[in-house]
């Protein structure tokens, strides 16, 4: 019986590590669908970015509360997860608490830190469901946000939170039978009764159990045991297609986040170079660019050469941009900070996020399908993304500033915006009048520059 306990396990572990390998294929293939761009600069400061803002979740700390409880469910969770190396370890082995022997002293101290930690994961997992469904914080909830209406955002949410709770309860349990077991001397259990204490958390629910005869609490124990590791394999491998990428994607994407103020936008190379080309001006920087201003790609792309300006669909994006997609967890902070969204306009920045990333898999999907020359007929501004939406933006760099992982929305609505305007030759009228008034007076004003500080005389005289 052992021995088939041991096969059907790596069996396990192998069907996982089949699954993840190939998600993680997957997710690696849609964020190279992006134009390259080069994020190698500066590794010290990217490094410590990365150490605050995704591992210390600094930008959560705008909501103390908030802030400690997703600390908890997260550092927990994580911490509670290295226990699987001894729990993996039996599994091949055919043993029971390998480590217990070895380490006897300090073992009951590190599984009571675990007990710890997922007492408070379970907690926090409740608290957090019923701010979805009690209190109904308004930027999770579909009535109020369009993006989340097809259900499935909610749905995913809940299922994370619920199957968090209950990985937590069988880990308990698990423990709490095990020490029952351990205290009646049966079988291998009994070995460890007087090197394993009772543990901090579980010792509570020790009555649960003991009415049990040997046979069914052999039983449960096995259970839960089972449960909780194939619970966790199958969380890693459902995370991989989740909102809940973050968990990985997050280190990633805040370490090759922008470096530069939050109020620069970045002009087009190949904009400039072309200007400074009709004027007779020597370039600036030699390197080819492609038309969003990332480098030329791996085909070559020259300046003469510019291709598109802008952004119309994934591919025009950069692998930034995608990656930002990926690790975004659908918080709803960026839209609740929206001024636009706020008064009402269709704008949402999440919306926007969720679109590049529906998109990007689609594409990557569509190739893996029917090769990388295919062609859907569709594209991110227009089938997902519209262009009243886009135009809303007033590039306030809220969405930026509120996104705890660093993620830059704004860059995407820019790059669309530049592809209407500048592909499609479409926008407002207002807009046209500004982009005259720039051309010809340096200003958005329609008064020339001569006139430009006349209001400071009218100043001085008050």
């Amino acid at each position: 019986m052992q021995v088939i306990q041991q096969v059907l396990f790596a069996a396990a572990l192998i069907v996982s590590a089949v699954i993840i390998t190939r998600r993680v294929k997957y997710i690696a293939q849609a964020i190279n669908l992006g134009r390259p761009e080069d994020r190698s600069d500066n590794p010290g400061e990217r490094f410590k970015i990365m150490l605050l803002v995704a591992f210390g979740q600094k930008k959560m700390f705008t909501n103390l509360t908030v802030a400690l409880m997703h600390l908890v469910i997260y550092v927990g969770f994580v911490i509670i997860n290295v226990e699987i190396v001894e729990i993996i370890l039996d599994g091949l082995l055919g043993t029971h608490r390998l480590f217990a022997p070895y380490i006897a002293p300090v073992y009951p101290y590190l599984i009571n830190f675990f007990e710890i930690l997922a007492f408070g994961v379970l907690a926090v997992c409740v608290v957090f469901l019923s701010r979805r469904y009690i209190t109904r914080v308004n930027r999770l909830q579909a009535a109020t946000n369009e993006e989340l209406r097809p259900r499935w955002p909610l749905l995913d949410a809940t299922l994370i939170l619920v199957f968090e709770i209950v990985l937590m309860i069988a880990f308990l349990s698990w423990n709490a039978s095990d020490s029952v077991l351990r205290d009646r001397g049966v079988g291998h259990y009994g070995e460890l009764k007087g090197v394993v204490p009772d543990f901090l958390i579980s010792q509570y629910l020790k009555p649960l159990f003991t009415g049990l005869s040997d046979g069914a609490l052999v039983g449960v124990e096995r259970a839960t045991w089972w449960f909780h590791i194939l619970g966790i394999l199958f969380f890693a491998g459902y995370v991989t297609y989740s909102k809940h990428l973050h968990i990985g994607l997050a280190f990633p994407n805040v370490y090759f986040s922008d470096l530069v103020p939050k109020g620069e936008m970045k002009n087009m190379p190949s904009i400039t170079r072309e200007v400074q080309l009709a004027l007779g001006i020597e370039p600036t920087g030699g390197e080819p660019v492609a038309a969003d201003g990332t480098q030329a790609n791996e085909n070559g792309a020259q300046p003469s050469d510019i291709g598109r300006f802008g952004a119309k669909d994934v591919p025009d994006l950069s692998w930034v941009d995608i990656m930002g997609a990926l690790s975004c967890t659908q918080c709803g902070r960026c839209t609740a900070a929206c001024p636009a969204n706020i008064t009402g306009k269709k704008l949402s920045p999440r919306k926007i996020m969720m679109d590049t990333r529906w998109r990007a898999e689609e594409i990557t999907t569509n190739r893996q399908k029917h090769g990388n020359d295919y062609d859907d007929g569709k594209s991110l501004l227009g089938d997902y993304t519209t262009v009243e939406e886009i135009n809303a933006c007033t590039t306030c760099q809220a969405c930026v500033n509120a996104c705890p992982v660093n993620i830059n929305p704004l860059n995407i609505i820019l790059q669309m915006r530049r592809f209407k305007v500048m592909e499609d030759a479409q926008a407002p009228a207002s807009w046209n009048a500004m982009f005259s008034n720039v051309e010809n007076n340096m200003a958005p004003w329609k008064f020339s520059p001569s006139d430009r500080f006349n209001w400071a005389e009218q100043v001085n005289e008050k």
